[in-house]
């Protein structure tokens, strides 16, 4: 896929994460459940690759906050998430993997990784693993629905992922 493209199809996903981070989320105590950032992170990370994954998750992380609609928790949350799917979807061209990558990364390092920054930034003093359970709800829910859609797609002429791939 060209440049130009990839830069095309970023920009749609940020600006549907983006449009999207106003409308559907589920708050969940401190954090926000944003299952869309998940889909669009694992849609990135098959479609245009693990750089464009993480640089799309931060775009939108930095546009919901600087809107008032995000929190700092966004940024290890998702771009680790969508680097990881990157990375495993890179190596195994699989989309289970891709799945996969998002939600340990995400659901697991992403909500290890905001303690520190809810702790030092935010003034939020939970217990480490406090927010592994709603990234891990929130990942989950993307996840299986990026999935789906890919999935579907790469029966047509529109994804080029070999079917057999799961």
């Amino acid at each position: 896929m060209k440049t130009t493209q990839k830069l095309t199809y970023s920009g749609v996903l940020i600006a549907l994460g983006v449009v999207t981070g106003s409308l559907f989320y589920i708050p969940v105590g401190t954090a926000k459940a944003f299952p869309i950032q998940h889909l669009i992170n694992v849609v990135s990370a098959v479609l245009l690759g693990p750089a464009w994954a993480v640089g799309s998750a931060f775009c939108i992380s930095l546009l919901r906050n600087i809107m008032g609609t995000g929190s700092l928790l966004a940024f290890p949350g998702s771009m680790i998430g969508a680097l990881l799917a990157g990375l495993l979807f890179k190596k195994t061209h699989q989309m289970i993997y891709a799945l996969a990558g998002e939600v340990i990364g995400t659901g697991i390092l992403g909500a290890l990784l905001s303690y520190p920054i809810a702790k030092v930034l935010l003034g939020i003093d939970k217990g480490a693993f406090f927010f592994i359970a709603p990234f891990m709800l929130s990942t989950l829910a993307g996840s299986i629905i990026a999935y789906a859609m890919l999935k579907t797609l790469s029966y047509t002429s529109l994804l080029k992922v070999p079917h057999g791939k799961a």
